[in-house]
Order: structure tokens, then C-alpha cells, then sequence
């Protein structure tokens, strides 16, 4: 949970570079919220839509069970890698099911995030310190994340505006996601440069 009630755009700002974040393209849904929607993490977390909950709540099951077994080896390394594919499978599933979660309506382009925030551009700026009911859509990984965040920056960039976004209210799990993901697509990108680096060299 995130609260920023009196603070300045300074330290707004420090909590949004706290955490590593990425550059990648991602979708994601926006509504503007009314102030007095944003009452309390409690009303927040009733307004959570079904399937955010429950892939959420999934997937801390599925870490929490497979953390133990991930040194065992012989047969219970067989086991550990039967029920990684099960969860891959279940996996799938999920991303299924938060894939109808996503509106065209109200859909932006995401393109960096990490564990305080993420940057999204749009073709209208949205107003400095508007908050705003989000869905964030990771679906190559298969998980989105429901939060509520406030704008803390916008720049006109040639015919868009790029948003950058703090997390009002957000659960910690779902942080927790964010940042691994982050993690996970960095360690992607490192591996896809050294690969791209080596073939350079043979030329």
C-alpha cells in the first residue's frame, strides 16, 4: 500500500525511482477516479476486480509451494519439474482470463515500469496529479495487476504525451510481481545484447 496524501512533487518522485524499472511495451487500461472514490486501501481493495484477485492470490500460492522443492533433486527434481509445468498451464489460464480484462476503450500504451510506477503515453495529457484507476497488462508473462496511481509528470513529446505515474494504492504482491517481472525482462534484454554483441564480432 502506497499513501502520498500532503507530499511534494520532490518526494513523489523519489518513491517512483526507488525501484528499478524497465523500458517495454506493455498495454494498459486507464480511468480517471474521483476523489471520492479514492477513500481508503479497504475500498480499494473491494473495487479489485475478481480475476485481478485471483490470479494474484495464484501465484503467491504457486511461489510459496514451489520455493521449498526448487533444491531437491533425483526423484523429487522429477516432481518439482512436473509441477512447473502444471503451473505453466495454469499459467496460461490466467492469462487467458485477465486478457478479457483488457478494454480497447480504454487502452494506453505502457512502455517502462517497474516496482514505484510506469511511464504510458498518450495522444490528450492527462492532468499533474490525476489519479487513476489501473489495469496493467504484463500478458507475455502471463499476469496483469490492478492498482490505483497519480500522475506526477507529463512532457509533450511531438504529437503525445508521455505520463509518469506513481502507485497510490497498490498490494505489496503485486509490487512484488512488478518488480520480478522488471528483474526478468532486464536479465532478457542483458542476454539478447550479448548475443547481439557476439554475432557482431564474427562479422
Amino acid at each position: 500500500m502506497t499513501k502520498m496524501n500532503n507530499e511534494t512533487i520532490e518526494q513523489k518522485l523519489a518513491k517512483y525511482h526507488e525501484f528499478f524499472s524497465i523500458e517495454h511495451n506493455f498495454s494498459i487500461n486507464i480511468l480517471p477516479l474521483e476523489l471520492t472514490k479514492v477513500t481508503s486501501f479497504e475500498r480499494f481493495l473491494a473495487d479489485m476486480p475478481t480475476p485481478f484477485k485471483m490470479a494474484s492470490d495464484m501465484k503467491s500460492i504457486d511461489q510459496s509451494a514451489l520455493r521449498p522443492l526448487q533444491a531437491l533433486s533425483g526423484v523429487a527434481g522429477q516432481l518439482v519439474e512436473f509441477l512447473n509445468h502444471q503451473s505453466s498451464k495454469i499459467d496460461l489460464l490466467i492469462g487467458y482470463i485477465l486478457s478479457q480484462q483488457d478494454d480497447e476503450e480504454h487502452r494506453y500504451q505502457g512502455i517502462k515500469f517497474g516496482g514505484g510506477g510506469l511511464l504510458f503515453t498518450a495522444n490528450k495529457a492527462f492532468k499533474l496529479a490525476q489519479l487513476l484507476e489501473m489495469k496493467v497488462f504484463l500478458l507475455n508473462k502471463n499476469c496483469a495487476v490492478y492498482c490505483y496511481g497519480e500522475i506526477i509528470e507529463v512532457q509533450q513529446n511531438q504529437d503525445s504525451y508521455l505520463h509518469k505515474v506513481i502507485f497510490h494504492f497498490i498490494r505489496e504482491d503485486d509490487r512484488e510481481i512488478l518488480v520480478r517481472n522488471s528483474l526478468h525482462e532486464q536479465s532478457k534484454q542483458l542476454q539478447a545484447l550479448a548475443q547481439q554483441r557476439n554475432q557482431d564480432s564474427k562479422i
